[in-house]
C-alpha cells in the first residue's frame, strides 16, 4: 500500500515523503492517526505542484540549519552531576539534560532530536549525540559529563 505521510513518522519517513507500507499498518494505524494519506495519483500530482512551490522556501531553513550546526560545532558542552564512589553517576544524563544544557548556551533545539549514542549516559567522561536540525542537516555534537562538585 503507498502512502503519503503527512507528518513525520519515526523509522518510516518524513512529511510528504511516498512510502511503501503493509496494508494492516496503513489502515489501522496511519490513516486513522492522520499520518498519512492514501497515494493516488491525483494525490501524486498535488504533491508534486507542493514540493516544487515550497523547495525555495525550504533552501532559507536549510541555511538557518547549517548556521546553527556551525555554530554547535564549535560548542564545547559540559554537563555536570553527582556522582557516587568513582566516576559512576546517581541517575543518568538523557537527551533531555543535553537539550537543556544546549538552552543555556542559546541554542533551543527539542530533545526529540537529540539522539545520545549508545543510550542515556551512567558515567562520567566524553560522550557523542546526534542533533538533526533538519532532515538534510544533522551534526555530530561532542559533550562531556563531569563530576558535580
Amino acid at each position: 500500500m503507498e502512502l503519503i505521510l503527512k507528518q513525520d513518522v519515526e523509522h518510516l519517513g518524513f512529511k510528504d515523503d511516498v512510502v511503501t507500507v503493509k496494508n494492516g499498518y496503513g489502515r489501522n494505524f496511519l490513516i486513522p492517526r492522520g499520518m498519512a494519506a492514501i497515494a493516488t495519483p491525483s494525490a501524486k500530482k498535488v504533491l508534486a505542484e507542493n514540493l516544487r512551490q515550497r523547495a525555495h522556501k525550504e533552501k532559507k531553513v536549510v541555511d538557518a540549519a547549517n548556521k546553527t550546526a556551525e555554530a554547535l560545532k564549535t560548542l564545547e558542552v559540559k554537563i555536570a552531576s553527582k556522582t557516587g564512589s568513582g566516576d559512576k553517576l546517581f541517575g543518568s544524563v538523557t537527551n533531555i539534560d543535553l537539550a537543556a544544557a544546549l538552552g543555556k548556551e542559546g541554542h533551543e533545539i527539542d530533545k526529540k532530536f537529540i539522539t545520545i549514542q549508545g543510550g542515556s549516559v551512567k558515567r562520567v567522561g566524553p560522550y557523542n549525540a546526534k542533533v538533526r536540525l533538519h532532515r538534510d542537516v544533522v551534526v555530530d555534537l561532542a559533550f562531556e559529563v563531569i563530576a558535580e562538585k
